[in-house]
C-alpha cells in the first residue's frame, strides 16, 4: 500500500468522488488481504467524506457477518432479506434510502442513523459482502453517490476477488 494523503479540492461531488477514486487506487492496489483493505477503504471513506457510519458486511455462513467499519457499534449479524443490507444482498442491486424509518423491516443499528445506501460486492452473481454507510442527514445520498460508490466497489472486487 502507499501512503494515503488525501488531497480533495472539488467542491462538487462528483468531483470529490473523482479525485477521491483516483487517489484510493494506489493505496490498495496489490492489497490480497480482505480485512486490511476493506478496514482501509472504510476509514478514507469516513475522513473524506465524513459519513456518519461506514463498512462493510461480510457474507459468511449464509448471512451477513460485520467487517471492518469507522462509526459506532454495529449490528453483528444480518440475515439474508431482513434490513436494507439484507435486501441489497437478496436483491443483489444498491439500496438508496432517504428515510431509514420508512424502510419495511429497517434495522436500526444506530437511533441516529436517517438514510442509508448499501451497494452489494458482487462476483460471478454471488454476493461476497455489502458496503453499507449511513449518513445521520434525511436524503443525504443520491445517483451520484450511487454511482461513484460502484465504481468503488468495482475496484475492491477486482483487486480482492478476480
Amino acid at each position: 500500500m502507499s501512503e494515503a494523503n488525501f488531497n480533495i479540492t472539488a467542491t462538487d461531488k462528483a468531483g470529490r468522488y473523482e479525485q477521491f477514486l483516483e487517489q484510493i487506487k494506489p493505496c490498495i492496489e496489490g492489497e490480497t488481504y480482505e480485512v486490511s483493505l476493506l478496514a482501509n477503504v472504510s476509514a478514507a471513506l469516513k475522513e473524506v467524506f465524513g459519513f456518519f457510519w461506514v463498512g462493510f458486511y461480510l457474507v459468511k455462513d449464509n448471512q451477513l457477518i460485520l467487517g471492518p467499519f469507522q462509526g459506532s457499534m454495529a449490528c453483528s449479524i444480518i440475515k439474508y432479506g431482513k434490513g436494507v443490507c439484507g435486501t441489497t444482498w437478496k436483491e443483489k442491486t444498491t439500496q438508496v434510502v432517504p428515510d431509514v424509518d420508512q424502510f419495511p423491516g429497517h434495522i436500526a443499528c444506530s437511533s441516529l442513523s436517517r438514510s442509508e445506501i448499501v451497494i452489494p460486492m458482487t462476483v460471478a452473481g454471488e454476493v461476497k459482502g455489502v458496503l453499507d454507510i449511513d449518513s445521520d442527514q434525511l436524503a443525504n445520498f443520491d445517483e451520484t453517490d450511487k454511482r461513484y460508490l460502484e465504481q468503488l466497489v468495482s475496484i475492491i472486487i477486482k483487486t480482492l476477488y478476480v
